[in-house]
């Protein structure tokens, strides 16, 4: 098998860095050496088949997107980007390994709803992928097939405490779903938002006249996620189910989480991007010649956007500083403006909610690394580390140690990334930044002070010297463990 020595780079890990060479053959990484190592007896840089030069540079492990949509359908649609599309704009992103979440829809069995998403997936992936499962019809029969899924590596299912008459479910389906997690040792995912009082809430607002997409947010009041959430860890305490709150976004959610951590209790939250850098206050004063008042779409997803006179934000930067949330995924649900976000035109309760993030994660966590709010070492923690523990992949990836997949990342800190779509001087577009099947970017105009060089997916180079090499087709199923992250 070919041999390729990474060499030169500082090897950042969730607990240090270090000045040492990496030596992959074929799909592993098979040692870490000092510089200028003899590896029995011979040079290796003069024996290895390919040389990368990582001066100067950072060498992570390959970013693990937990939470990512692709080809999902919803409101009217679909989500823009195929399993091949999203792939590989993740791969030009620096992120090596997506976990997506295949659908039981109501009145569909789990086995027929897994097996339409492997159809999907299979042979279209750039790179490799897993499945949670999200529960969408929880029955007698969906109850016994979901005690099955750890035989297919399917080790996590999610459930939704909003979107009535879509993927709702109530208080008691959710008890005894998570009465199957307890007892398997899956994890619960939760969407946790209050979805009836919501509705109720939508409904009054446009009736009002207040449709346009600003008012999503104040449906979807912070009030709606802090209850969500008390109840969902309250149904998890009562059963013993370990719990995982997806995109949390409240500051009073992240505190209900931290009170049941603080007990002792198996709960954990993610945060997403969008929580991070954007806010509500920017989306009701969005508006441009192409959409006016409807620009505010691009950012309509839920949870929602929150208000940053109310230093959401902040608390989102601060929980990942004390692992109060111990993530950062994408929920990549990318929807285009033309066609998909306007049918929302004239009532935000319509537009498809979601923004596509998962080629620029890794960029924009970095960013928080050079503005201090995390450090180095959490950055690899947060974007990799931690999603391959707490779903059942630490070892084979997350980590760069012998054995482990070659999943790598070069990362140059003194490179520069601009997102959006560049202009000629006459002021026209001259194409776009992203490779996601968008028609425009939530992150149009953000500059990162950082820069993906190399990507290495199993021990092919997929990205480098700014050209794709990778191809349709590369990615390989996943078969997860349960959870390494528990108490």
């Amino acid at each position: 098998m070919a041999t390729t020595l990474i060499q030169g780079g500082t090897v950042v890990s969730a607990t240090g860095r270090a000045l040492v060479d990496v030596l992959v053959d074929g799909e592993r990484i098979v040692a870490l050496l000092e510089p200028g190592s003899e590896l029995l007896g011979s040079d290796v840089a003069a024996t290895a088949d390919r040389v990368v030069d990582a001066t100067g540079k950072y060498v992570i492990p390959g970013g693990i997107d937990a939470h990512t949509h692709m080809e999902l359908p919803f409101g009217g649609t679909e989500a823009s980007d195929t399993f091949e599309t999203g792939t590989r704009a993740a791969a030009w992103g620096g992120t090596t390994s997506i976990i997506d979440f295949a659908v039981q829809t109501y009145g569909q069995r789990i086995e027929d709803g897994l097996a339409k998403w492997h159809e999907k997936a299979a042979g279209n992936c750039a790179i490799d992928y897993g499945f949670h499962q999200i529960v969408g019809d929880v029955n007698e029969a969906s109850l016994e097939a979901m005690k099955k899924l750890p035989d297919e590596g399917i080790t996590s299912f999610k459930m939704f405490m909003a979107y009535p008459g879509v993927f709702y479910s109530d208080d008691g389906q959710i008890l005894k779903a998570m009465q199957v997690s307890r007892d398997t040792g899956m994890l619960t995912m939760m969407h946790a938002e209050n979805g009836p009082a919501i509705d109720v809430l939508a409904a009054q607002l446009v009736e009002q006249g207040k449709t346009d997409p600003f008012y999503h947010g104040i449906a979807r009041a912070w009030e709606m996620e802090e209850e969500a959430t008390h109840r969902a860890i309250m149904l998890a305490k009562l059963t013993g189910a370990p719990l995982y709150v997806v995109h949390v976004s409240a500051k009073q959610a992240v505190a209900q989480l931290a009170g049941a951590r603080d007990t002792g209790q198996n709960v954990f939250g993610e945060t997403c991007p969008q929580y991070l850098y954007l806010s509500l206050e920017e989306q009701l004063g969005a508006e441009s010649t192409q959409w006016g008042h409807f620009e505010g779409a691009k950012w309509v997803c839920s949870t929602p956007l929150r208000s940053r006179e109310e230093r959401h934000q902040d608390a989102m930067w601060q929980a990942l500083r004390t692992n109060d949330l111990q993530m950062v995924s994408t929920d990549h649900c990318p929807f285009c403006m033309k066609d998909q976000k306007e049918l929302g035109l004239g009532d935000f309760r319509k537009i498809p909610n979601g923004i596509g993030s998962i080629e620029h994660r890794m960029d924009l966590m970095y960013q928080g690394v050079v503005t201090g709010e995390i450090t180095l070492e959490r950055w690899v923690e947060l974007t990799s580390t931690t999603p391959a523990r707490m779903f059942g992949l630490y070892g084979k990836k997350g980590v760069i140690q012998p054995g482990a997949d070659a999943d790598l990342v070069v990362y140059d800190p003194n490179g520069h990334t601009s997102i959006g779509f560049p202009e000629d001087a006459a002021g026209h577009p001259t194409g776009k930044t992203h490779h996601m099947n968008m028609d425009h970017s939530a992150w149009e105009g953000f500059e990162i002070d950082g820069h993906v060089d190399v990507v290495m997916s199993r021990g092919k180079v997929v990205v480098e010297g700014g050209a794709y090499l990778g191809a349709k087709g590369d990615g390989r199923y996943l078969k997860r463990g349960l959870s390494q992250y528990l108490i």
